[in-house]
């Protein structure tokens, strides 16, 4: 039962490897470069939901100061775009201090940001040398291709 309880609490991150293994799989035992480069996006894929996915904090909101507060000529502190006194304590002052705990990290998911940009980036040259093998080989399938190699070498 607590074994049960543990793959299903957790079922996010499962799907996860799943993903990664299939990516991985893919990468490794297929021959054709198209199928190879597939299972990498598939890997990519698995590998930014899993980032996000540890970024995300329960009860927290975003760390967006409300509009007023970049315009503030005192500097003071200013609440966030939540409801008023929620997630907030009451400073000396009588205005609502900022916890840091009461916000989720942005940067995880600004690395992920740019992760995909990467991504997308790493296919398309991915699929301009398959392109360019394809010219001058004749085939995507990666033997075919170490064959023609070897044989005008020889």
């Amino acid at each position: 039962m607590i074994l049960v309880d543990f793959i299903v609490s957790r079922f996010n991150y499962w799907i996860y490897i799943i993903l990664m293994m299939m990516g991985l799989f893919a990468m490794i035992a297929k021959k054709n470069l198209i199928k190879k480069l597939i299972g990498m996006s598939i890997f990519q894929t698995a590998i930014i939901l899993f980032f996000v996915s540890i970024g995300v904090k329960e009860g927290s909101t975003i760390p967006i100061l409300a509009h007023e507060a970049a315009h503030d000529p005192a500097h003071q502190q200013a609440a966030p775009l939540t409801e008023k006194g929620e997630g907030h304590i009451q400073n000396g002052k009588g205005r609502d201090a900022l916890r840091a705990e009461d916000y989720a990290n942005p940067l995880p998911h600004v690395l992920m940001l740019t992760a995909i940009v990467v991504g997308v980036a790493t296919l398309g040259v991915g699929l301009a040398v398959v392109q360019k093998l394809h010219q001058e080989f004749g085939s995507i399938e990666e033997p075919e291709i170490l064959a023609k190699i070897d044989s005008d070498d020889g």
